[in-house]
């Protein structure tokens, strides 16, 4: 244990000797986690319709007027021809255009029906679909409203049943979107971080040439690789620290469950990662090839770790992948435990994978670590 410590004490020596990586490890992430968290918002609070009225009558004007009422919705412009809406969607003016045609307000009171079209622009499949619903949500309103005038007026001896729906959020009742990422941003910073610093470790020092001075002791292989983990362990759980912080601070994230349980969890995601990490840092004689390798991986974790999209929504290919990434697991609890107050029964698979996954990196990063030049 008295070998262990001093190489702990060593890489901590290191660490705050370098004024390039003490920075890097502390006020970096926490601005990006700040900026990220602001910008990283797929909410739709604004869609820009444009309406072709070709009706013209009353019927048209009170579902314009229905629409106008909507905050969701900002109205780029009126026409009365297709082509209009066209340009509009084409020089990207508008990302709703509603088309009311003619004698729209005859053929519902006669059929009772009318046939309204909406053209959608799609590139932006996100503002795409909420937009239409949103849209599609206040016509079915207008309809039903509309609807009920007209029986009322012709049978007004029915009564009509009324049907109230009340829905309540869970987890997350202000649709706060800042609420669903926080937690995630600041588990996908903290295991990219360390990851990236302990695969230019070894190397760094190779490329430094103190790497042949430890070599020749008869320090074990395991002695070096856990005491190369041991300090960015202890970096990544201080700054998960200062990142839950400044979420409480900052964005007021609720913290419904047990944080001893995300400080057990982060310690066997961040050894998984760290494993990984020593193990590229084995292969590779240059940190700019650690580098590179560390993204190849940082990208794919990233974007299949469910942060931006639902793993349920991904292909069932791209879903197996996700069983050896440690950042969706990491979000996956830091979620759970934070916006739910899940329990340990409710995440112990992603305990139970995270620990072999610790298992076969860190055993891997000692059995190809090489004492020889």
């Amino acid at each position: 244990m008295q070998v262990l410590r001093h190489i702990v004490k060593k890489e901590f020596l290191q660490i705050f000797r370098d004024k390039a990586i003490l920075p890097m490890m502390t006020v970096l992430p926490m601005v990006q986690m700040i900026i990220l968290s602001f910008a990283a918002n797929n909410e739709v609070k604004q869609v820009n319709c444009y309406l072709i009225d070709q009706d013209m009558s009353q019927f048209s004007q009170r579902l314009i007027h229905k629409i106008e009422a909507v905050d969701e919705f900002r109205l780029t412009g009126y026409g009365v021809t297709v082509q209009e809406g066209d340009e509009a969607l084409l020089r990207g003016t508008a990302d709703i255009v509603l088309t009311i045609p003619p004698n729209s307000e005859h053929d519902f009171y006669r059929d009772k029906e009318a046939v309204i079209q909406l053209q959608v622009n799609a590139i932006n499949g996100q503002a795409a679909i909420v937009g239409a619903g949103y849209l599609s949500q206040v016509i079915r309103d207008f309809n039903a409203e509309m609807r009920s005038e007209v029986r009322l007026v012709t049978k007004p001896e029915i009564q009509l049943s009324v049907i109230d729906i009340e829905y309540s959020n869970w987890y997350n009742p202000e649709l706060d979107y800042k609420t669903f990422m926080v937690p995630g941003i600041l588990g996908e910073l903290v295991i990219i971080l360390v990851m990236l610093l302990t695969a230019m470790n070894i190397v760094r020092e190779r490329e430094i040439g103190t790497i042949e001075q430890v070599n020749v002791t008869p320090i074990s292989k395991w002695q070096f690789i856990l005491g190369k983990m041991i300090p960015f362990l202890v970096i990544g759980l201080g700054l998960l620290t200062v990142g839950l912080a400044l979420g409480k601070l900052i964005f007021d994230i609720p913290m419904r469950g047990n944080l001893g349980l995300v400080f057990a969890y982060c310690v066997l995601n961040i050894s998984a990662v760290l494993g990984m990490g020593l193990l590229i840092s084995n292969f590779a004689n240059t940190q700019q090839q650690a580098i590179f390798i560390s993204f190849f991986f940082v990208i794919i974790f990233v974007l299949l770790g469910g942060l931006f999209t639902p793993i349920e929504s991904m292909p069932q290919w791209a879903q197996y992948l996700t069983i050896p990434n440690p950042i969706a697991h990491f979000v996956a609890v830091m979620r759970q435990v934070l916006l739910k107050g899940s329990e340990f029964a409710d995440i112990a698979y992603r305990f139970r994978i995270t620990a072999v996954l610790a298992l076969v990196f860190n055993g891997l990063a000692i059995l190809t670590y090489r004492k020889t030049v």
